[in-house]
């Protein structure tokens, strides 16, 4: 085994994005939405749906995303105690995605402004809309790679009474990103291709740039996978932006809320997302000069009782094979093993370089 130390000019780092569909197969686009009758019949059906691209019963049928609704107050389900006001699987929705999102349990969703002329993402006459209630779509978490795509969101859902709304993020209408505890947030508004839809295309009535007057219809959280929709801007009217999507706020009762937004969903049959993931590669330039690496440090090719080398053509004409490439660090402790696909010919008229790619 020979060693050689390698200088700062043998590394190099680079990164790469990968971008892939975030379903199931890689695909970009889902078309197609099923429940589980078991799943919605049981305990977990009180607090979200599960939705997969086949019927479940399919050994090929994966969940694709979750649905839920959520309450600061408890309504639109059945309460844990009837004694205890408020405390229902829509208030525990509601406190998971606070924590998740906002980090402050007494803290509501703010869902872009309204009340005056501006880009989304932005002060529009400096009203801020808050929310006591939200829809949420969390993307089950194998399906896509380190966070999904800003700009590739296309959501379209459909009313019970034929209203239509194509929904994306608004990440290539804004100059400054904003973060919170979820990471990067970026306002989800009726357009396509991160892209609002302009002014002029909008219902009479709405606010222009896709937003409402009940503001964005949500937050695109793309770094924990999550679409938070805001329940007033969905229950408006067409003429305002909506789809009377008509979510229940009443006490004690079960709503069934989440089942609304799938049905507008299921209608809608166009769900695309991507994903992507930046991966760093480190390079490692591994030379092998024509005086370096010729002879074997393999005891047997040396006589135990001479010391002498037993094969007198490894004197002047030594070649050897390499096999593996080692990385150490200073305590001589090995870190990474590289192998070569074939054995690579060394000898003194031959000079090597081996490039060694470490992903991370």
């Amino acid at each position: 085994m020979s060693f050689k130390r390698l200088e700062s000019d043998d590394f190099l780092i680079s990164a790469d994005s990968v971008t892939a569909g975030a379903w199931t197969g890689n695909l970009p686009t889902l078309d197609n939405f099923v429940t589980s009758s078991i799943q919605v019949a049981g305990t977990s059906g009180k607090y979200y749906l599960s939705v997969f691209q086949l019927d479940p019963s399919n050994t090929q049928s994966e969940t694709q995303f979750e649905i839920a609704f959520g309450d600061s107050n408890g309504s639109g389900s059945i309460l844990y105690d009837s004694g205890v006001d408020g405390k229902s699987p829509t208030s525990t929705i509601f406190g998971q995605f606070q924590n998740i999102v906002l980090g402050d349990e007494n803290s509501n969703f703010t869902f872009g402004t309204t009340g005056g002329s501006g880009s989304c993402g932005n002060t529009i006459g400096g009203v801020t809309l808050t929310t006591q209630s939200i829809y949420s779509i969390s993307i089950e978490r194998s399906k896509f790679k380190g966070s999904l795509f800003p700009g590739t969101l296309s959501l379209v859902l459909v009313g019970s009474g034929g209203e239509r709304l194509e929904l994306t993020d608004n990440s290539r209408d804004i100059n400054t990103i904003t973060y919170n505890e979820a990471g990067r947030v970026f306002q989800i508004v009726s357009g396509s291709n991160g892209n609002a839809i302009s002014a002029d295309s909008t219902p009479s009535n709405a606010i222009a740039n896709g937003m409402t007057p009940s503001g964005s219809y949500g937050l695109f959280l793309p770094d924990i996978g999550t679409l938070i929709l805001n329940p007033s801007a969905l229950d408006l009217a067409e003429s305002n932006g909506g789809i009377s999507l008509n979510t229940s706020y009443t006490s004690n009762t079960e709503a069934n809320n989440q089942s609304k937004l799938f049905g507008a969903i299921d209608r809608g049959s166009n769900f695309t997302l991507n994903s992507q993931e930046n991966i760093t590669s480190d390079y490692i330039f591994i030379r092998a000069k024509n005086s370096e690496f010729n002879y074997s440090a393999n005891p047997s090719f040396i006589s135990g009782s001479t010391g002498d080398v037993i094969y007198t053509d490894f004197i002047n004409q030594p070649q050897t094979f390499i096999t593996t490439i080692g990385l150490y660090n200073d305590a001589n402790e090995l870190l990474a093993v590289a192998k070569l696909s074939k054995p690579l010919t060394k000898d003194f008229t031959k000079e090597a370089l081996v490039r060694v790619k470490l992903d991370f």
